[in-house]
């Protein structure tokens, strides 16, 4: 968008700031408050696809749920000559990545001020339900008082992103949980995962695992064990390292279970009490330690003894066995009637999840599950947009 340009008559467009996959961000001066703001304006080529336009929409929802001074406020979101927008907070600064790669080497007390601002901001989001997805630390801004803001929470609700889409998700990939590498259901603790490398790059500069694709560094993660950033910098308390192995661990039964506990744990890392921390290993590396076994016993005088071995005889079969098998048989035979009744009678199907939809989407969702749409109201809603599925009946269930 040209510099000059007021969106809605009231956000004169002044220059780029950045470009990303699904948006540009762009600086503004709201005309009417007389102040500097951020706009997101989602790219002209993504807004007839329903999909973007919903997830858009999701970032606005979720951050106008979040009031924290470690999270980017919005100000205003609307639709300029069919571009979805967001107004946000400008923040004055630079993002972490850039901060990092300006400031290294950082003094620990500054990691873990740094840190401790980003997991009030992750338990301030997780304490509402959402799940940030995609904490990085180009999602992550600091000013020049060195006050961090989280923003990008366009992906807080999503769970379609694919890793084949290689030229979005690549800069994701480094801090990708090893449950969203393999696909299973993303919770709290992927966050706290992501937060986990993006402390292990504070304190080295570096990720902690590189590759030509997105998919091949997403197996790492996946596989292969973190390693420790005291290879890098021996200098680095341990203490501080064992919070990067809780926070990465690869079963979610060792990771920290909130970002409230992590929290806790970093807030004393640097404390003398624990200058001489041995190092933190989950639960699984210490049942695989190795075990003392008690030695078998060989008697030696059976030692050189053999065994002759005999042909063993099948013995024919009873009349009593072969009723078993004909009843067995006929077991097998109801069940599988059985079977075939339960396919073919009607039965109850639950009403899928529609909140959120456009009426062309739920009847491709409804048509999948044999079901068709009933009689359609509307009504005003402050959570959904014009054209979005507010509720259905009978519920979902």
């Amino acid at each position: 968008m040209r510099a000059g340009y007021v969106l809605s008559g009231r956000y004169k467009i002044k220059q780029t700031l950045g470009e990303g996959g699904m948006a540009n961000v762009y600086l503004a001066q709201d005309l009417i408050l007389q102040r500097p703001v951020a706009v997101k304006l989602m790219r002209l080529d993504l807004r007839d696809d329903p999909a973007a336009v919903r997830r858009f929409q999701r970032e606005a929802i979720s951050l106008t749920e979040l009031t924290h001074p470690n999270i980017v406020s919005i100000y205003d979101v609307g639709e300029d000559n069919g571009m979805q927008y967001l107004i946000m907070e400008y923040v004055e600064g630079t993002d972490l990545k850039a901060y990092i790669q300006q400031n290294f080497p950082l003094s620990f007390p500054t990691v873990v001020a740094i840190m401790e601002q980003i997991l009030a901001a992750v338990e301030h989001a997780h304490s509402h339900g959402i799940i940030h997805r995609d904490l990085k630390p180009q999602n992550i801004l600091i000013d020049q008082a060195g006050q961090v803001k989280i923003t990008d929470f366009g992906i807080a609700l999503a769970t379609t992103d694919s890793l084949t889409q290689t030229n979005t998700l690549m800069g994701s990939v480094h801090y990708l949980s090893p449950e969203q590498a393999r696909g299973s259901v993303v919770t709290k603790q992927s966050d706290i995962y992501s937060l986990g490398i993006i402390l292990f790059e504070l304190l080295t500069k570096r990720v902690p695992f590189q590759g030509e694709t997105a998919v091949s560094i997403a197996l790492k993660h996946y596989k292969d064990e973190m390693p420790a950033v005291r290879q890098f910098n021996s200098e680095i308390p341990q203490a501080l390292e064992n919070v990067i192995a809780h926070a990465t661990a690869k079963s979610l039964a060792d990771r920290y279970q909130t970002a409230a506990e992590m929290a806790a744990d970093l807030k004393t890392a640097l404390s003398l009490e624990r200058a001489n921390e041995m190092p933190w290993h989950p639960a699984q590396y210490l049942d695989d330690e190795t075990k003392v076994l008690e030695p078998i016993v060989v008697d030696k005088s059976q030692k050189n003894q053999t065994t002759e071995k005999k042909p063993v005889k099948k013995k024919p079969w009873s009349k009593k066995k072969k009723w078993l098998v004909i009843i067995a048989a006929f077991v097998g035979f109801l069940i599988i009637l059985s079977l075939i009744a339960y396919a073919v009678a009607p039965r109850s199907v639950k009403v899928p999840d529609l909140q959120g939809m456009t009426k062309g989407e739920a009847e491709a969702v409804l048509q999948q599950k044999q079901l068709k749409v009933g009689k359609i109201k509307h009504r005003a809603s402050e959570k959904y947009y014009e054209g979005q599925i507010v509720t259905t009946d009978p519920a979902t269930g």
